[in-house]
C-alpha cells in the first residue's frame, strides 16, 4: 500500500541542515610586559631596513650589537660612522694623500706599507732584470728597443721637411750626417736622432707610407671594379717582398766589396722604405691625372728616390774617416768599383717601382 502511495507522488525534497555556532568574542591580547602608561593591548615593532642592517653587520663584523629592551618602542638602527677622509673634509683639512713613491696605502688591509713598498721595489728591479736580460741575449736577433726608439724620434718639422726632401731632392745641402759625440772624451757614439737631423734616416715615414700604398692599393682596385679583399693582403706581400729584396741586394754588395760601414739593417730598411712615398705618388697621380701625365709622375718619382738614395748611401757605401769602422785604406780601384755598386743600387729603384705600381 504504501508503494502505491509513493508511486503517485514524488518524493519530498532533501533539506540539508544549517549549522549553527555559538556567539563567541575573539579576546583582546594581553598586554606587553614593559609598556609605558596608557598603551593598551599588545605593541607592535618594525624592523630594520635590510639594506641598513647589512652595511652595518658589515662595517662591525664580530662585534655584538646590543637589542632594544622588549617593548621599549620602535628600533632605531645604528647609523654608520663617517671616514677619516670624510671627517677630515668636514674639518676644513685635506685627506691623508698617497705614498710619494706611488706605493698605495694598505694597512686596511692587514699590510704594512713598509712592506708594501718593498714589494713594489722588488718588482721593479725584477722588470728590470728581466728587460736587461733579454735585451742582452736576444739583442743581436731582433730589433733592440732603443733602436727602434731612435728610429722613431721624430718631430713634425722633421716629418715635412723630410718629405719635402723626398719629393724635391734636387737642391738639398748637406747630405752629410751629424755624429753624436761624448761630452767627456769627445769620441764618436753614433749618430744624432732624426729629431735633430734632417739626413737621419727614420722608421716613422716609410711605415706610414707603406700603410698609406695598402690603402691606396684597395682604393684604385674599387674604382676599377676590381676589388676584394684579397688585395690588401697581396699588396702588403708585395710592398714586403720588395723591401727585403732592395735591403740583401745591398747588403750583399756591401759584403761583396768589403765595405765596412757602421750603418745597420735597420737604416738600410729606413733608406729602403722611402721608395713607397713615390709610389703613393704614383697612385694619386693615376685617380686625378690622365695617362701620359701619370707615366711623367712615375718618372719624376724614380728619379727623385734614385737620387735621394745616391747621396743619402754615399756614407754606407764611401765612409769617411770620421766613421769609417777598421784602419783599412780604401784604393782608388776599390773606390771605383764602390761608385759603380751606388750608382746600381740608385737604377735598380725604376725596378721596384714598377712592381709596386704596375704588377
Amino acid at each position: 500500500m504504501n508503494s502505491q502511495y509513493y508511486q503517485g507522488r514524488s518524493p519530498p525534497p532533501l533539506q540539508h541542515p544549517i549549522p549553527t555556532h555559538a556567539h563567541y568574542q575573539i579576546p583582546e591580547p594581553p598586554d606587553t610586559p614593559g609598556a609605558p602608561e596608557g598603551a593598551q593591548g599588545y605593541m607592535h615593532f618594525t624592523s630594520p631596513p635590510a639594506q641598513a642592517s647589512m652595511r652595518a653587520g658589515q662595517g662591525q663584523q664580530g662585534v655584538f650589537m646590543p637589542q632594544p629592551p622588549y617593548g621599549g618602542g620602535a628600533y632605531h638602527p645604528p647609523q654608520p660612522q663617517p671616514t677619516a677622509d670624510f671627517q677630515a673634509w668636514g674639518n676644513g683639512t685635506q685627506p691623508q694623500q698617497p705614498h710619494p713613491n706611488g706605493v698605495p696605502n694598505l694597512a686596511s688591509f692587514g699590510v704594512d706599507s713598509a712592506t708594501a713598498q718593498m714589494g713594489v721595489q722588488l718588482g721593479k728591479s725584477a722588470m728590470a732584470a728581466g728587460q736587461d736580460y733579454v735585451e742582452k741575449n736576444f739583442g743581436s736577433y731582433f730589433l733592440p728597443v732603443s733602436l727602434l726608439k731612435h728610429q722613431f724620434n721624430v718631430s713634425n718639422s722633421y716629418v715635412l721637411n723630410k718629405l719635402r726632401i723626398l719629393v724635391f731632392p734636387w737642391r738639398h745641402r748637406p747630405w752629410s750626417r751629424k755624429v753624436r759625440r761624448s761630452e767627456s772624451s769627445g769620441q764618436s757614439e753614433g749618430y744624432q736622432a732624426p729629431r735633430e737631423d734632417i739626413n737621419s734616416p727614420d722608421l716613422y715615414i716609410p711605415t706610414m707610407a707603406l700603410v698609406t700604398y695598402v690603402l691606396l692599393t684597395a682604393l684604385v682596385a674599387g674604382m676599377n671594379n676590381r676589388f676584394h679583399p684579397e688585395v690588401l693582403g697581396v699588396a702588403l706581400s708585395k710592398a714586403l717582398v720588395v723591401l727585403i729584396m732592395d735591403v740583401a741586394f745591398v747588403k750583399l754588395g756591401c759584403y761583396t766589396l768589403n765595405i765596412q760601414s757602421p750603418a745597420q739593417v735597420v737604416d738600410l730598411v729606413a733608406y729602403g722604405g722611402y721608395k713607397f712615398v713615390g709610389a703613393v705618388s704614383v697612385l694619386l697621380a693615376s685617380m686625378v691625372l690622365g695617362r701620359k701625365l701619370w707615366w711623367c709622375v712615375f718618372f719624376y718619382s724614380f728619379g727623385a728616390i734614385g737620387f735621394f738614395l745616391l747621396r743619402s748611401l754615399r756614407y754606407v757605401v764611401l765612409p769617411g774617416p770620421d766613421t769609417q769602422v777598421g784602419n783599412s785604406t780604401v784604393t782608388h780601384a776599390q773606390r771605383g768599383w764602390r761608385v759603380r755598386f751606388l750608382f746600381i743600387v740608385a737604377m735598380t729603384q725604376i725596378l721596384y717601382m714598377a712592381i709596386l705600381v704596375l704588377m
